[in-house]
This record gives structure tokens, C-alpha cells and sequence, in this order.
């Protein structure tokens, strides 16, 4: 997971977002879940890119699906929720897609029959209903049968460079924020990484879409991806089977096929997808070493940290005080006057002398977790630094709740939210 995002990261999410949105037409273009990169102010982006990434660089790829978390990324997610908060961000408007059919700008000219094709070649016999086999691009989509129920499978390829942002896609997440029945990662005879994830699309609802991923990194910075269901859709379509076609080993194989390195080759360079004119440097924010140390140092000391992790600019700790586990995560984000009049111009929200706006939030969890209620010290200085601070009855969002309140109090959390340490940590 990085510690810092750079353009070349930024940049790759961007490329990711457009593709990964064709991708997803393959399955259910009349209802598919809003994508996290388009349509958001920088704000709400940041938000939810430290989410994203606190539960594994992966979750950056999230092609055609995963929903919610890890199981969903781009493709979702980790943005369901109405309010702000750290642990939820809010929900982004939907991006506008090209023509159907038309290849989307600095995308690759690869014939999607040769795609197809090695996909075909590197699986288990059965039937396929391959979409757009006449077209150009750099993903396929389809839909498998071997006589057990249809599955939506899809491979798309990437050129993600040979550092931190290729690195991440193929750490498994964090299982504090992402439930899934399984993760491995390997590395791989000549430099090749490998992670497979057995997860859900929506883990908040495990009892639904089952999706399976496999994702290489090759040594030379090129990414192949692979999704598989046990539906015939990611979403939209009933579950057709008790889990996806292909085992893990089946996925491996797939995915570490050697002719999807010479279709790789023909990935463009330093191409931005977004449209634009090349994705904007990011704005500096404290590392996660640092966010997570000073609110480890702020919790109340009757409170035991059972475990840490973090982003930059986002951290979160499980505390215990011996009546149950207790999650909190913050977020550290300057420059962020932008956002301030819709972040603050409703509910309970009061100033104070020093300019500072504080909004106070009790509501329920919405990951799934049975009984969990989540509660929300949102801050901003009038220069813009924005600190807000989540805190939940349970040791993370999608399991049950272990406590009837969470571990600190509304005013701790006010108190942590406000300290005055946040503003002297150094940005990166």
C-alpha cells in the first residue's frame, strides 16, 4: 500500500476508472454502480481514494465490480453513504461514458478476437458469449458456461510503471475494512507478483455476488486482470451457481498466460484517460506512519490499540477497553475550503471563536454489520484543514457490533478531531 500518492499513481487511477467503465458495460450498462474517480469534487476524491487504499492497493483496479470496498473500487465504491465521514464518503455523481461501441481516448488498439481469444484458450471447456469481438481496446468481457450456471468473466490489461502503484495492486486488503473468504499473494519465477482474492462484489452483502480476481504484475510494469462471477453480471443478474467457474489455480493459470504479455506490448505510454491534460500533482497531506502514531497518542489511555493501519492523509486504530472491540479512522486534509460550504451547511454544526466549524453525526453503520452505529466528529480551520474522525461499536463496519456504543465518547472524539497536532504534522 503506498504511503504517498504521486502523480504516477493518481494518474494510473484515472486510466483505470475509463477503462474499467467500459469493462463494466460488458455486463449491466443500464445499471451499474456509480464510479468512485468520475464526477467528484477534489474533496470527496481524496476521501475516497484514502479509503480505497487502506484496504488495499487492489481495490484501485475493481474491474467490472467488486462493489462497496474490495469488491468494489472504481466501481463503486467504497462511497455508498448520503453523508461525509471518513469512513464513508459521499456517494459521487455518475461519470458520462463515450458512444457505445467507440474507443474511449489513448485507449489501446488491441482487437478484442485476440483478446478473446487467449481467454478462451487458457479455460476450462465450456461455452462463451463474448461481447464486441469486432472492436478495439485493451479488455474483454463475456459471459461462460460449462453446464453449472452462466459466470461474467472479464481480463483487462494495464500499464501501471515498476513502482508503488503497480506494487499496490497486488497486496490483498485489509481485512478491517474488507471481509472475503480468502486472499494469497506470490511471487512469481522471473519477478512476476501475483495476488488472488476470493471476495464478494458487495462484501457488505456476502450473501449475494460472489467475485473472484487474479492480478498480475509483471517485473516490466504491466497488469493483467481478471474478474470472474458466479452470476452471469456483476450486477443486475441473479446468482446462477454456488461459486465462480474457475478454482484458483485455474485463475493462475489464466492470468499468467504468456500471451497476454504480447498483447500488453501494445499498451499506449503515459496516456490520461481522464481526458485531460494529464492528472494533477496531489496535494501534499501527512504520511500514514505519522496520522496513525498521533491518533494511537490520542486515544483515551484506558483504551488498548489492538491494531493500526493507514494511508496518507488517513489512518485508523482498534481500540479495547476489555468490553469489546471499538474501529476508528480520521482523515488529515488541508486545502479543502473548496468543499467546506456543502460539508458544513446542514446539521449540527457549530463555530467556533477561532473560525474553526465542527459538525457532530450519530447514525447507523451501513457495511452490513448487525447492530453497528457510527459517529462522526467532522472539523475544518477557516484556512480549509479539514480533520474528521469516525469511531464505530465494533472492530470494523461489516461485522456485528461487539459493544452497544463505541469506545469513546462524542466529546473524545471532538477532542481528538480538534487537537492541534493534526496542523503541525508535516505534508508530504
Amino acid at each position: 500500500m503506498p504511503q504517498n500518492e504521486g502523480p504516477q499513481h493518481e494518474g494510473f487511477e484515472d486510466q483505470l476508472g475509463a477503462i474499467l467503465r467500459r469493462t463494466g458495460d460488458g455486463f449491466a450498462a443500464d445499471d451499474r454502480r456509480e464510479l468512485v474517480e468520475g464526477g467528484l469534487q477534489r474533496g470527496k476524491r481524496r476521501l475516497v481514494r484514502r479509503r480505497l487504499a487502506m484496504t488495499g492497493g487492489v481495490l484501485a483496479l475493481a474491474a467490472v465490480g467488486i462493489g462497496g470496498v474490495y469488491g468494489g473500487s472504481l466501481l463503486s465504491p467504497a462511497a455508498d453513504a448520503t453523508s461525509t465521514s471518513v469512513a464513508a464518503p459521499p456517494k459521487p455523481t455518475a461519470t458520462t461514458d463515450p458512444v457505445p461501441g467507440k474507443q474511449l481516448p489513448g485507449e489501446a488498439n488491441i482487437p478484442v478476437k485476440n483478446l478473446a481469444a487467449v481467454l478462451t484458450s487458457n479455460t476450462p471447456a465450456g461455452t462463451w458469449q463474448i461481447d464486441g469481438l469486432d472492436g478495439v481496446g485493451q479488455s474483454v468481457t463475456g459471459v461462460f458456461d460449462d453446464g453449472k450456471g452462466k459466470a461474467g468473466v472479464s481480463v483487462g490489461l494495464f500499464r501501471t510503471g515498476t513502482g508503488e502503484a503497480g506494487e499496490d495492486q497486488v497486496a490483498c486488503p485489509d481485512k478491517v475494512a474488507v471481509p472475503y473468504d480468502d486472499c494469497t499473494e506470490e511471487k512469481l519465477t522471473g519477478g512476476s507478483r501475483l495476488m488472488i482474492l476470493q471476495g464478494y462484489e458487495y462484501p457488505d452483502k456476502r450473501e449475494e455476488t460472489k467475485q473472484w480476481r487474479a492480478v498480475l504484475l509483471t517485473k516490466d510494469g504491466f497488469l493483467v486482470d481478471v474478474s470472474e462471477y458466479n452470476a452471469a453480471a456483476e450486477k443486475g443478474a441473479p446468482v446462477s451457481r454456488e461459486n465462480p467457474p474457475f478454482t484458483p489455480a485455474q485463475l493462475k493459470t489464466l492470468v499468467t498466460a504468456p500471451a497476454w504479455g504480447r498483447l500488453a506490448a501494445q499498451l499506449p505510454e503515459n496516456v490520461d484517460m481522464s481526458g485531460g491534460q494529464g492528472a494533477a500533482q496531489p496535494p501534499a497531506e501527512p504520511s500514514a506512519t505519522d496520522v496513525m502514531n498521533t491518533l494511537s497518542a490520542l486515544v483515551p489511555k484506558d483504551l488498548t490499540v489492538v491494531n493500526k493501519g493507514g494511508q496518507s492523509g488517513y489512518g485508523y486504530v482498534v481500540v479495547n477497553d476489555g468490553k469489546g472491540k471499538s474501529l476508528v479512522q480520521i482523515n488529515v486534509q488541508p486545502n479543502m475550503s473548496d468543499v467546506a460550504g456543502e460539508l458544513f451547511g446542514s446539521g449540527d454544526v457549530t463555530t467556533l471563536p477561532d473560525g474553526r466549524r465542527v459538525k457532530l453525526t450519530q447514525q447507523p453503520g451501513e457495511k452490513g454489520g448487525e447492530g453497528v452505529v457510527w459517529w462522526t466528529v467532522d472539523t475544518i480551520t477557516p484556512e480549509g484543514f479539514r480533520v474528521v474522525v469516525s469511531a464505530f461499536n465494533a472492530g470494523t463496519q461489516h461485522e456485528a457490533a461487539t459493544r452497544a456504543e463505541p469506545a469513546l465518547t462524542m466529546q473524545q472524539l471532538r477532542s481528538i478531531a480538534l487537537s492541534l497536532r493534526w496542523q503541525k504534522l508535516p505534508l508530504k
